[in-house]
């Protein structure tokens, strides 16, 4: 080969190479999208299909919640949620290396089991983390501000969710949530549907969820929901709330 068709060859080859990795997508976004490689550590308010540990021991909540309630609920009632998405998802073609927020928003589309345990999961995901031993925490300055804005007062505010938790007929959730227009409200949904579901009466994004299903509290309490309500409110770690309500 000539001195100069070699310098030209490789120039020309310099070039192209610089073209391939111009065109290549970076590392990082391979791994925000997930098209190739693992995907990508999922973040802090996203779901995964696997339940991960419990934050605390099984009785640091007492006397509000009790060591065998959350010893059940959490490696029976919850566990079994966990268990039965990952079934349904293998048998609907769900790929679970993506978000469960993503089966969630079109659980239309998916059957009854996927409906019931990837609601059931998600909800019992985001329970635990918002409880707390440290009764001390308190809404921050920006989250108290949207609180009164919507509902008069914390007072108010408390009023409002313990009534929806306290009339909701049978088993279900209390909810408080952050609307689309970044509005604050108090809903309660049936059996273990949420706010993000398409089927959803209210969406939004959920700050607050509490179960009340009767096996959340009634080897404690038995009939007395409205107890156990009022006792939520001295586990709630309204620091997770703010960090919930500052991500959106």
């Amino acid at each position: 080969m000539k001195q100069s068709t070699r310098r030209n060859f490789i120039g020309q080859s310099a070039i192209a190479g610089i073209g391939t990795l111009i065109a290549l997508p970076t590392l990082g976004a391979i791994l925000e999208t997930g098209s190739t490689l693992h995907t990508a550590t999922p973040s802090p308010f996203k779901t995964g299909f696997d339940q991960q540990p419990l934050p605390y021991a099984y009785n640091a909540l007492e006397p509000s919640i009790d060591t065998l309630t959350m010893d059940i609920h959490y490696n029976k009632h919850a566990a079994a949620y966990s268990k039965n998405v990952k079934e349904a998802a293998l048998a609907e073609s769900v790929d679970t290396t993506k978000p469960l927020e993503d089966v969630l928003s079109k659980i239309s589309k998916y059957s009854g089991k996927m409906r019931n345990n990837a609601g059931g999961h998600y909800n019992h995901e985001l329970f635990w983390k918002q409880l707390s031993a440290d009764t001390s925490t308190q809404p921050t300055a920006k989250l108290l501000t949207a609180i009164t804005a919507s509902f008069g007062s914390l007072d108010e505010f408390k009023k409002q969710f313990t009534t929806a938790a306290t009339t909701r007929f049978g088993s279900g959730w209390a909810w408080l949530i952050l609307s689309n227009d970044k509005k604050l409200s108090v809903i309660s949904t049936p059996n273990q549907d949420n706010p993000l579901m398409d089927i959803a009466e209210a969406k939004g994004f959920p700050l607050i969820g509490l179960d009340v299903w009767e096996h959340a509290y009634y080897l404690k309490y038995q009939n007395r929901r409205a107890d156990y309500i009022a006792s939520f409110w001295k586990i709630l770690n309204w620091n997770t709330v703010g960090e919930r309500f500052n991500s959106i």
